[in-house]
């Protein structure tokens, strides 16, 4: 039989900071003169999501909204003649919202140690139905999508709880009845920054594909919350916010779409982290026979092989046995329900066939290779090689013999219908960015660069590894301190190289690599 496993995950990590050089503190560094150029910063206004918003480690709180990469150019903007920069702040430094009292978002996560966790003895203290006045120059909105920007009444309400409104836009809309480019273009920006599409690809990859490609479904209001935004209606969406921003004159910057398979919420788990020594040798002779059982179905009819043999310690400390994979389904696959209950009836019986039959009929071992990999979610790491509720033994095994479900795993075919609808987004930012002759950053480029070679900034080697890397926080999605102020240097660069504006820029050593327990 398969033992019961605790996989913990984060059992040896530890906070790390990033590798530093030595760093020369008594170089002296030639004075920057700061100048606008052929841009105008007198009210700025920021676009986008949980990233213009300041959101890290799982939460919005005042100290990443203080480090947020908008927050971050503004004070540059100022020297340059930029002007006042407001925040729709929350009340506190946990994070959180409450509606009516009743808490509707967690609080900030911390590191323990061994793994992220909620931070101890906090509590959600921002109630959203207690207005902020305005206006904010500040308009990034966590969860927001693409289209959110342009709806009436993503501020209302009475449309959270069937999520028609969006609860940190609530706090600060102007009306319930506005949207967030109508709060943005009424107070006549100058310059503008929007980094807006993210949500649009990245709810349906977080949850694990459960959503629906919209692809050719030209209504968002029919969408799903983890559908993949059709990118003609993203074009379109984009189009008409570079429109209203820029229709007085205001100059402004963009910035395309990470890939997500580039953030480590999708890197950190690997697909091979069954080690021979937790699964008993008994246990791998059953597993090897009933899969390769399967095997011979798939080859019966033409299919590719979906399981590979699974390997136990031999008890031979000499031996170095590799990891197995995980066992997980892909929906993508055609279904072998019915030709392994006939195939296993005359052996085991009919009910046990039949069950068997529908656990296996989508099932396959999770693969690491060259443009057709799965990537397992950072929050499944906790249920690997726990007991699945109401399955019998030695089939309970999550990721073993119990295949981890769609919501655990973003599969090979659900990652090409991301990129797809991500490449698709990005040429329509450019294309807009090219013709309206805004400053233009390659956020995917970057953040792709992150994840392979890592970044040099400063003194430092920036990577998107989980904790240590330096870039991402806890959540595994949203960026540092550290990782707002390198993007603040990028957003400021593209428009240095537009509008001829000169500017001073940040170094990695101003910023933290992670919040501690106990912020102001």
């Amino acid at each position: 039989m398969i033992k019961n496993i605790k996989w913990m995950f984060f059992a040896s990590l530890i906070a790390v900071s990033c590798t530093q050089d030595e760093v020369n503190y008594d170089e002296v560094e030639p004075e920057v003169i700061v100048s606008a150029g052929d841009a105008d910063f007198s009210k700025y206004v920021a676009l986008g999501n949980s990233l213009t918003a300041g959101f890290s480690d799982g939460a919005l709180f005042i100290a990443g909204q203080n480090n947020a990469y908008p927050k971050l150019m503004a004070d540059q903007f100022a020297q340059a003649g930029g002007g006042s920069f407001t925040i729709p702040l929350m009340n506190d430094n946990f994070g959180g919202l409450l509606l009516g009292g009743t808490p509707i978002q967690g609080v900030r996560l911390i590191f323990n140690g061994s793994a992220p966790v909620p931070l101890p003895g906090a509590a959600p203290t921002t109630e959203i139905i207690t207005p902020l006045t305005g206006p904010f120059n500040n308009l990034g909105v966590p969860g927001a999508k693409s289209f959110h920007l342009l709806a009436n009444g993503y501020g209302n309400v009475a449309g959270v709880a069937a999520g028609l409104a969006n609860p940190y836009f609530v706090r600060f809309a102007s009306s319930p009845s506005t949207s967030i480019v109508a709060d943005a273009v009424a107070q006549n920006p100058t310059f503008f920054s929007l980094w807006i599409g993210n949500n649009d690809v990245l709810s349906y990859a977080t949850s694990g594909g459960t959503g629906t490609n919209q692809l050719g479904n030209l209504n968002p209001a029919t969408y799903g919350g983890n559908d993949i935004t059709d990118p003609t209606v993203f074009a379109t969406v984009y189009s008409n916010l570079v429109n209203a921003l820029t229709a007085n004159g205001a100059k402004g910057v963009v910035a395309n779409i990470p890939y997500v398979n580039s953030v480590p919420f999708f890197t950190t788990v690997p697909t091979n982290p069954i080690a021979a020594n937790l699964i008993p040798a008994a246990s791998s002779t059953q597993l090897n026979q009933l899969f390769g059982a399967i095997n011979q179905i798939t080859t019966a009819t033409g299919q590719p092989n979906r399981f590979v043999t699974l390997v136990s310690d031999d008890g031979n400390p000499a031996t170095v046995e590799p990891n197995n994979p995980l066992l997980i389904i892909d929906e993508s696959l055609p279904s072998l329900s019915a030709e392994i209950t006939a195939v296993l009836t005359p052996v085991l019986g009919t009910q046990t066939a039949a069950f068997l039959g529908g656990l296996y009929g989508r099932a396959r071992h999770a693969r690491n290779t060259a443009g057709n990999s799965d990537f397992i979610l950072l929050t499944t790491r906790s249920v690997i090689g726990t007991n699945q509720a109401g399955v019998p033994a030695p089939f309970n095994v999550n990721g073993i013999s119990y295949p981890l479900q769609d919501s655990r795993v973003l599969t090979a075919d659900e990652v090409a219908q991301v990129k797809t609808a991500t490449d698709a987004y990005n040429a329509s930012i450019k294309a807009i960015a090219d013709e309206k002759s805004l400053a233009f950053v390659d956020a995917n480029a970057l953040l792709t660069q992150l994840s392979t070679t890592g970044i040099r900034f400063g003194n430092f080697h920036m990577t998107s590894s989980f904790v240590q890397g330096g870039a991402f926080g806890l959540d595994g999605i949203h960026l540092t301190a550290r990782g707002n102020a390198y993007i603040a240097n990028k957003f400021m660069e593209a428009i240095s190289a537009q509008y001829n504006s000169v500017f001073k820029m940040y170094k990695p050593e101003q910023f933290p690599l992670s919040y501690p327990a106990i912020l102001p």
